[in-house]
């Protein structure tokens, strides 16, 4: 226990962006509008954790996090404030136009944000760091608008993404992700129980 807590005091800001991590997946799999505000402030204690590591695409990443989760946010509680329930967000099954959008959109973002990485920083993971980071900011705009593959997108980043953490020597960070991979299979099972009238 004093191990752990001197593990904590030390690592202040991977310690609690993991806690407010594990609250952000929780609220998104209970489509709970507090997921947002603990989206917020886990990118902004992350912004410091991967700035400190180096981990520079994922530390920018975080900057993204911030503006799609107010954007989450007003979305969510427009949604939840609509006297219409032709406005109201429902769970809704991605279609193959989007699947071949989002395809197209990972490649081009992948190979944007590797080569930023190659040419102006000094990361020892570009591929694996542009990879995570481009697919972890379709996957939050598909939480966005609630498509239930989202979760799908998770399992895969949160897996690759703690093996790049574990490497960094980021070991809670690496906790988390794989723990987080889990919380996208229940979230994933949770959202596709939704009456088949509930889902768009």
């Amino acid at each position: 226990m004093n191990t752990f807590l001197e593990w904590a005091i030390s690592n202040k800001l991977e310690f609690g962006g993991t806690i407010f991590g594990f609250f952000y997946v929780w609220f998104s799999i209970r489509q709970n509008l507090l997921t947002w505000p603990a989206g917020i402030v886990t990118s902004i204690l992350y912004f410091g954790v991967f700035l400190n590591a180096g981990v520079y695409a994922a530390m920018g990443l975080q900057l993204f996090y911030l503006f799609i989760s107010c954007y989450g946010w007003l979305s969510w509680s427009t949604s939840a404030n609509s006297d219409s329930d032709h406005d109201k967000l429902k769970i809704s099954r991605t279609d193959n136009t989007l699947w071949l959008t989002l395809f197209i959109l990972s490649i081009l973002l992948t190979a944007l944000v590797y080569s930023i990485l190659v040419r102006y920083t000094d990361s020892e993971i570009p591929f694996g760091d542009a990879l995570t980071t481009s697919l972890s900011i379709l996957a939050t705009w598909m939480l966005t608008r609630k498509k239930l593959e989202h979760w799908f997108f998770w399992i895969g980043i949160d897996l690759f993404s703690a093996s790049l953490y574990q490497y960094r020597g980021l070991h809670s960070t690496a906790f988390l992700y794989l723990a987080y991979a889990v919380m996208a299979g229940i979230g994933y099972y949770e959202w596709q129980r939704q009456p088949q009238n509930a889902m768009g």
